[in-house]
This record gives C-alpha cells, structure tokens and sequence, in this order.
C-alpha cells in the first residue's frame, strides 16, 4: 500500500516563500515520475511542476522562474520550493507519484497567498 503525506503549505503573503514536501510511505516500489498539480476554488486541477526519476524538470508557465522541484529518491520524497508567491498561486497543491502503471495522490496541502 502506497501512501503520500504532504507537509509544508500554510498562510503567506505575496513576495513570500513556501515549501511543500511529499513522501511516500510503503516498500517494494521505485517511483517514476513525480509532480505537484494545483486546483483552485472553481478551476480545474492543473500541473504545476514534475520531475523525472533523473532529474528532468517541466514547469507550468505561471511558475517558471519562481517555483523549483526537486527529489530525494532514497527517500522517496518530493519537494516543491515556491518563492515570489502571488496571490494567484493560493490553491491546494496535490502530490502525484506514478508507481508502475498507476498514479498515486496524497490528500493536499492548502496554500494561501494574502495581498
């Protein structure tokens, strides 16, 4: 069984800096691809940020230049840096780690960003 716990979101204000982690509970699997997706009040959960087990990253646009993933995979836990944060960035940040053939959630973390 395969669990995401994330940590790290809270009340900031704009200018200000953040950052997320997820880790993965359990044993027995090697994660692929790992990311942080968003979805604010009324909008559609979008990606925000992934990387790959290598190192690769792709950002969203709207974060490109203020955002930085990164991974630890001995611990199998992923991190997500947010600075220069906007009010437009306030939303639940979500964790997604691909496992095989399936993709896992962890429960969100709020992020809220004051004018």
């Amino acid at each position: 069984q395969v669990r995401l716990v994330e940590s790290g979101g809270g009340l900031v204000q704009a200018g200000g800096s953040l950052r997320l982690s997820c880790a993965a509970s359990g044993s027995g699997f090697s994660i692929n691809l790992m990311g942080w997706y968003r979805q604010a009040p009324g909008k559609q959960r979008e990606l925000v940020a992934r990387i790959t087990r290598g190192g690769r990253t792709n950002y969203a646009d709207s974060v490109k230049g203020r955002f930085a993933i990164s991974r630890d995979n001995a611990k199998n836990t992923v991190y997500l840096q947010m600075n220069s944060l906007k009010p437009e960035d306030t939303a639940v940040y979500y964790c997604n780690a691909g496992i095989g053939a399936y993709g896992y959630w962890g429960q969100g973390a709020q992020v809220t960003v004051s004018s």
